[in-house]
């Protein structure tokens, strides 16, 4: 795993040879440049704000081509990074697995054929894809049925053992669980629609055509595997009160408030009880669908067999194409799959353990001091996660080297850009300012948490490595002090100037999002 340390070395050798050879300014204490002192005032004064009393920062800034760090507040200190974790998983996806990687969901049949009739079991086999869809197993149903089958004497078997059966992270908080984006994870699972979140179910609730009658619910894709508890209520007028939530350890979703005539459909993403079930039902239901009979019960979570002959395969979309929506709409879901996708690959044990080990032994690889950080899941969810913000600029300087380096580039949430698969989590913030369009960078929050990690390209065309977390404030959101940090960064110039800079207004304040949920402007709560 650390087959590239040697050549890593010699690289930064080589670098900072480079850079003394080429006259580069030392970023020293000792002799800041009038534009590093004016730079250093700015970040300081934005720190000051009232709304980080009592709270804890770290920034550091650092200059990519040359490796100096350009501006450090307590750079060394463990902060909980929330969804910044994703920069260090889906690097090293990219790397571990290849950006050409597909996860492969097939069914196989293991007893005698004789005409249409299978004397057996039919299999679902997961591979892991966090991207199928019902239509998805409609189209594999579609090829059983080519395949001939029209009935299965034995069961249908819903094989989930690719990974574990840890379905949670060891961290995550309970009250969090019926949210889409705490959903379970399975190597068989279904996606609602194509934000992807796996393991979960859109649940619409319409207002009846006359008050007094309960919500029309129904749920995106149908299914027989969620049980809904309406108790909700269509009223005259009035401001809709809709709520969903999933009861513990089962699949009831109970519906309540209310909802007026002649209202818009209310809508959330609610995460389902064993999502590998919930996958086979979805299957099942196709197979009915395209006249496949299977006569038996469904069973969960076993292997199956050696030597079982394969009827209908789907194939994923490539890695370097998931990281669009993973990273751009920050999906938790993606990063716990791909962190148990490379313990399967790497060490044959598709664990977060053996995920995570993999992850260290990497990014340890490309610079990082993973003795002075700890990774406890793939997406940043858990509150045990604490990474400095100098190793997220180690690790953003290190890749830039990478062969995949200008895709995972291009996955990241891109500042003021209005498209929602371009500018992602990113997409309504630092717009008509110098960072619009040009800040690369991984959001993250949690209550009580925020974090914006990436690039920026400076007014002189340097493009500068800067991590921002922000932990322990009280403040309903601190979105705008990151903003205004990313803006003066985009405006920093070594040329002389005759006043020193102030950052720019940040763009409008963005309400507090729940517990790991980042802004994606599809989802009930937006920001």
């Amino acid at each position: 795993m650390h087959r590239r340390l040697f050549p890593r070395t010699l690289a930064l050798v080589a670098l900072v040879a480079t850079a003394a050879a080429a006259g580069a300014p030392p970023a020293t204490a000792e002799s800041p440049t009038p534009a590093a002192t004016r730079l250093h005032a700015t970040i300081d004064a934005i720190l000051a704000d009232a709304r980080l009393d009592g709270a804890q920062a770290g920034v550091v800034v650092r200059d990519t081509a040359t490796g100096a760090t350009l501006y450090d507040r307590n750079g060394d200190r463990r902060l909980v990074p929330a969804s910044n974790t994703k920069l260090l998983t889906s690097t090293a996806a990219l790397e571990l697995l290849g950006p050409g990687h597909r996860f492969t969901t097939d069914v196989r049949t293991d007893g005698t054929r004789r005409a249409g009739l299978v004397s057996g079991d039919l299999y679902l086999r997961g591979g892991g894809d966090p991207t199928m869809l019902a239509a998805d197993y409609d189209a594999l149903a579609a090829q059983v049925a080519a395949d001939g089958v029209r009935v299965v004497t034995g069961n249908l078997v819903a094989d989930d053992t690719r990974y574990d059966r840890t379905r949670l992270g060891p961290d995550w908080t309970w009250d969090d669980e019926s949210y889409y984006y705490a959903a379970q994870v399975s190597a068989l699972t279904v996606a609602p629609d194509t934000d992807y979140d796996a393991g979960t179910a859109i649940v619409h609730a319409a207002p009846a055509a006359t008050a007094g009658s309960p919500p029309v619910v129904t749920m995106t894709p149908p299914n027989d595997y969620v049980r809904i508890d309406n108790r909700a209520e269509t009223v005259a007028d009035g401001e809709s009160t809709i709520s969903f939530e999933r009861e513990h350890g089962s699949n009831t979703i109970v519906v309540t408030g209310r909802i007026a005539v002649g209202d818009a459909p209310s809508s959330d993403w609610m995460t389902v009880w064993e999502p590998t079930g919930y996958a086979a039902d979805v299957f099942r239901t196709a197979l009915r669908r395209h006249g496949v009979r299977v006569l038996g019960r469904t069973v969960l979570g076993r292997a199956t067999p050696d030597g079982a002959a394969t009827v209908a395969r789907h194939d994923s979309m490539i890695l370097a194409e998931l990281m669009v929506p993973f990273l751009k709409l920050s999906n938790n879901g993606h990063a716990e799959v791909l962190t148990k996708e490379i313990g399967r690959v790497i060490s044959g044990s598709g664990t977060w353990t053996a995920g995570l080990t993999a992850i260290s032994e990497y990014v340890a690889d490309t610079g990082m001091d993973t003795g002075r950080l700890r990774q406890r899941d793939g997406s940043g969810l858990s509150r045990r996660n604490l990474i400095p913000p100098a190793q997220f600029t180690a690790l953003l300087a290190a890749v830039r080297q990478e062969p995949w380096f200008d895709t995972w580039y291009a996955a990241l949430p891109i500042a003021g850009n209005a498209e929602r698969f371009v500018g992602g989590t990113l997409r309504s913030r630092m717009r008509g300012t110098p960072a619009a369009n040009n800040v690369h960078a991984k959001t993250g929050s949690l209550t009580g948490v925020s974090g914006l990690s990436g690039y920026v390209t400076d007014a002189d065309g340097r493009v500068l490595a800067f991590s921002i977390v922000l932990n322990n404030y009280l403040a309903s959101s601190v979105k705008g002090l990151e903003d205004q940090i990313a803006i003066a960064l985009a405006s920093y110039t070594e040329k002389s100037v005759t006043t020193a800079r102030v950052a720019p207004p940040a763009a409008p304040e963005t309400p507090r999002t729940p517990e790991g949920m980042e802004c994606s402007w599809v989802k009930p709560i937006v920001c």
